[in-house]
């Protein structure tokens, strides 16, 4: 626990605001379906959601290096403040999907304030345990959110104020801090096309994550309110999801370590395809405790995706290029959850609300044979992956998409 006092009141701001998040990201679509939305609609604001965060991990660098940390933390908390309370006062699909583009801006740069700070005060013999300490917060505390939205009904404004007061109460501890905030850091361009050459599997994989993550983030309410309550369920759901991949991060990415992160990918795609087919196939008979236990499986294989990716790909790079390989990823990763609410909610319309897991899971099974025909085209090449760890705090880091030179 030493280790993690110079950093303990900047995890406590991102554990405030990640429980504002776990709430918006469960209330809108919730009200939203209860406002009579469209899915198409619904899936726009999801992906106007990853939009913003995209454009906040290309330019709220920008804005760091003019003004600083601190600065940009406390403007982009109090705009995230300000948007649930719009979102309550103003209920039409395009005002909403404008905030969403705003609220994912400003949490791509409250990340990046946060991750740089974290990265500035850790060292190679503790950024490990303290990333795998935020990855832990980060989901346990998108967890506590989503359930918060059982404490009102989502009709009134007042689940909307919760979620404003926690990211205003979010900033005041990085306000207050008196530890010194990063050097200010220096502008970057990102080539997607080096990225894919260094690691086609791995840009693959963390666009299929994306595409599928995306939708469910911006989706699964909806889904969920088939089972049963539409407000429950849903917060019973999304939580289940979490939590799931919150318990397999790290078994998953040791396994990764020991038996190759190829065998490891295709295994827990393989695996997340499969419960995406039964909760789509079965999402008529299934009942409360089952859809539960089949959202945590799902979470449980589908979230780490994106993490084994990364580190998949940071197989086949020079050390010096860790940081710029999982910067392209993080922005690779934002492509795919723009496109995937977009055509999950063009199947969930042309279908039903038992499309967004037929298209995840057909996500992961392109995947797959991605994977299978690089295979057999080059072989195995990876020899010597890098510790897990290492690769979580790269993949966790999106602050580091503007810290270094990321062109030719």
């Amino acid at each position: 626990m030493r280790v993690l006092a110079p950093v303990a009141t900047l995890l406590l701001s991102a554990a405030i605001l990640l429980a504002g998040q776990g709430l918006q990201s469960t209330l809108l679509p919730v009200r939203a379906s209860l406002e009579q939305f469209s899915t198409f609609a619904i899936g726009g604001m999801g992906a106007a959601y990853f939009f913003g965060f995209t454009m906040g991990c290309l330019k709220g660098g920008d804005l760091v290096r003019r003004v600083g940390h601190i600065r940009v933390f406390l403007a982009m908390s109090a705009m995230a403040s300000a948007a649930p309370l719009l979102h309550g006062l103003v209920v039409t699909p395009l005002v909403w999907g404008v905030l969403r583009f705003v609220t994912g801006f400003c949490l791509a740069s409250l990340y990046m304030v946060i991750e740089s700070w974290l990265n500035e005060s850790s060292d190679n013999t503790n950024r490990g345990l303290i990333f795998s300490f935020y990855t832990m917060i980060t989901l346990t505390m998108m967890a506590s959110g989503q359930m918060m939205t059982l404490l009102y009904e989502p009709t009134g404004l007042q689940l909307f104020i919760v979620a404003s007061v926690l990211f205003s109460i979010g900033a005041v501890p990085v306000a207050l801090s008196v530890a010194p905030s990063p050097a200010r850091p220096a502008h970057t361009d990102i080539n997607l096309r080096k990225l894919f050459a260094v690691s086609p599997s791995g840009t693959v994989g963390c666009f299929v994550a994306g595409l599928a993550n995306g939708s469910f983030w911006g989706l699964a309410p909806i889904f969920a309110g088939v089972i049963g309550d539409a407000v429950t369920m849903a917060a019973w759901f999304m939580a289940a999801v979490v939590i799931g991949g919150a318990v397999t991060q790290w078994p998953l990415g040791l396994l990764s370590d020991r038996f190759g992160r190829r065998k490891v990918l295709v295994g827990v795609t393989l695996i997340a395809g499969v419960v995406g087919v039964v909760l789509a196939a079965g999402m008529l008979q299934l009942d409360v405790r089952g859809a539960i236990l089949l959202a945590a499986a799902w979470g449980g294989f589908a979230m780490p995706v994106y993490s084994i990716s990364v580190a998949y790909a940071n197989d086949y790079a020079d050390r010096s290029e860790y940081v710029r390989v999982s910067a392209g990823l993080l922005l690779v990763y934002g492509l795919g959850a723009i496109a995937g609410p977009f055509l999950a909610s063009a199947l969930m319309t042309w279908h039903n609300a038992s499309g967004l897991f037929w298209f995840a899971a057909s996500a992961h099974v392109l995947l797959i044979g991605f994977i299978g025909y690089r295979f057999f085209k080059e072989g195995n090449q990876a020899e010597e992956p890098i510790a897990f760890s290492d690769a979580l705090a790269a993949a966790q880091t999106t602050s580091q998409v503007y810290e270094e030179e990321l062109s030719e």
